[in-house]
């Protein structure tokens, strides 16, 4: 253990010990860090959530089909809002040219919007419709 007078900013290391009633830094510094890091954390926690554009790439194709559920909500919702009328009956075909023109694996991303209610499919398959929200 090293007595008080050698223990300072300059000479910590974290493998010796500090004694019991000691801080690593004075108390005027300890304290600006310490606001520092409560600042930083409100400004994280205030943030909006990310936007779907970083999953694009510059050519307007989807990179990758996210693999968390939340992060592919958001895509879900975005590409129901962008590419579905609200009005509209889509037979399958059309459903995957709208989707091909995002993505390659428009199978996958057509069972994702169904599974999670975005889109209706009819029970034969061959029609497809833009869920109706209800608030």
């Amino acid at each position: 253990m090293l007595p008080p007078s050698e223990v300072n900013d300059r000479h910590f290391s974290p493998a010796r010990e500090i004694p019991y009633g000691k801080t690593r830094c004075p108390g005027a510094a300890c304290r600006a860090k310490l606001r520092d890091m409560s600042e930083s954390t409100a400004e994280t926690s205030t943030r909006t959530p990310r936007g779907v554009t970083d999953l694009f790439t510059a050519g307007g194709r989807l990179a990758a089909i996210p693999r968390k559920a939340a992060r592919r909500e958001q895509l879900l919702v975005h590409l129901t809002e962008t590419l579905f009328a609200a009005d509209r009956t889509y037979t399958e075909p059309e459903v995957n040219g709208l989707l091909l023109t995002v993505h390659e694996d428009c199978a996958a991303l057509r069972r994702y919007l169904v599974i999670a209610g975005h889109l209706t499919r009819t029970r034969d398959g061959s029609g497809y419709r833009r869920a109706t929200t209800t608030l």
